[in-house]
């Protein structure tokens, strides 16, 4: 972020400074091994264009006076997007279809979408309708969250950025703030694995060629889309 508003920075330098300030680090992930057949194929799709994969999971909280709330994140896997975080106090299998049919109308359906075995996911209403507008599903092992990795790892930004270092007085003050996060998260926050780039700035920042590849989810030898008019 200090490079993109023109700082000539070393990250070791603001490391350093983030120590002398108290402040928390990020620790480095340890690595994982993925999970194979006996054929050795790889269980786990990979995302290969955007609204390929899309994934989504519950995560959980609670307001100021102790009541629980559920949140319903949902990512594009290759983009690195957040497309949408529902906020309620319970949210069940009809609340996901409802919310992915809004989604569906706005972005196009994806061609698959990556869950776990929870019932809000797996609820025949939910399978049958996805069919039925051909997005196949990918239900993870069960006690196998790594396979939905991607997810996990947003769920696992949210809960420290935002929910370790906020107090929701109430359900609708949650729900502004989570998506003022969502916002930042998307169009200022950069993501590693996309150049240090956001995952949809709300402006292109003229760089590398490669880096502008990236931004547009293309790889260096494939050309711009073309739309028709």
């Amino acid at each position: 972020m200090l490079r993109a508003d023109g700082w000539v920075v070393n990250h070791k330098r603001v490391e350093r400074i983030w120590r002398c300030e108290g402040l928390k680090v990020p620790r480095k992930q340890p690595k994982r091994g993925r999970l194979w057949l006996n054929n050795g194929s790889c269980v786990r799709l990979r995302p290969s264009w955007q609204n390929h994969v899309w994934a989504y999971d519950f995560v959980q909280a609670r307001t100021h006076d102790g009541k629980v709330f559920r949140m319903l994140t949902i990512i594009d896997e290759y983009s690195r997007e957040c497309l949408a975080i529902l906020v309620a106090r319970r949210l069940r299998s009809d609340d996901v279809l409802h919310h992915l049919a809004d989604l569906f109308a706005d972005r196009g359906p994806p061609d698959h979408i990556r869950s776990d075995n929870g019932p809000e996911f797996t609820a025949k209403a939910v399978r049958a309708w996805l069919g039925r507008i051909g997005v196949g599903t990918l239900f993870i092992e069960p006690g196998s969250p790594w396979e939905n990795g991607y997810n996990e790892s947003f769920n696992g930004k949210l809960r420290d950025e935002l929910l370790n270092g906020e107090i929701f007085y109430t359900l609708t003050e949650a729900q502004v703030l989570i998506e003022r996060w969502r916002q930042h998260y998307n169009t200022v926050r950069p993501h590693s694995s996309l150049g240090y780039r956001p995952p949809a700035p709300e402006t292109v920042i003229p760089g590398r060629p490669d880096q502008v590849f990236v931004q547009w989810g293309l790889r260096p030898n494939q050309a711009f889309p073309r739309h028709r008019v």
